[in-house]
């Protein structure tokens, strides 16, 4: 009588379908799904649109008055070195410009805390624009990255190595930054030859 129950078991369970099994629909479902995929070998590759501005490395978008976006880096390292901000800027690139800065750089300046206070004075002057963020929670770098992406129309003036090193990837953007008591500009477009 024993052995007889054992039987009925083990032939009850062999019956039932494994999660396996290609029979189950969700299986069906995801073998579709497989064989729709290109295969590894082929990657799809996207190439971003440059923008009709750039000639290879010079952007013709690039004129005075330069719009210049700020970071949190250049605010602290400029009240570190005592330049006064709006006239230095316009000695080192010999013409006007307008300071713009973000509400993600104004936000990680009022973050840092009485440290950073002079250069939250600096950055609340009512001469400078103030650009609003439609993200929020987003680090300062990714939104100035962003937004230089979209538009290659400003001079990103930031110490931070990391910026530094994102902005170099993306061809005619200027980087200005603060060494040895004077601003320092990378790649800015010539004057045109007449």
């Amino acid at each position: 009588m024993g052995v007889a129950k054992k039987t009925r078991k083990f032939a009850q369970t062999k019956r039932i379908i494994g999660q396996r099994d290609a029979r189950l629909k969700k299986n069906q479902v995801k073998a579709e799904l497989l064989a729709k995929k290109p295969p590894p070998d082929q990657v799809v590759r996207q190439i971003p649109q440059a923008p009709t501005s750039l000639f290879f490395q010079h952007n013709t978008s690039l004129q005075p008055p330069y719009p210049i976006l700020l970071d949190t880096n250049f605010l602290s390292h400029t009240v570190q070195h005592k330049l006064d901000l709006l006239p230095t800027l316009m000695d080192t690139l010999y013409a006007s410009c307008r300071v713009i800065i973000t509400d993600c750089v104004m936000a990680e300046l009022e973050k840092l805390g009485t440290k950073y206070r002079i250069a939250l004075r600096i950055a609340r002057d009512e001469r400078w624009e103030r650009v609003g963020c439609a993200h929020k929670g987003v680090y300062a770098d990714d939104c100035i990255v962003d937004r230089v992406v979209k538009q290659r129309i400003y001079i990103v003036a930031t110490n931070d190595r990391d910026l530094k090193r994102r902005l170099r990837k993306i061809p005619g953007v200027p980087v200005m930054s603060v060494a040895r008591g004077k601003y320092v500009v990378e790649r800015l477009p010539s004057a045109p030859e007449k």
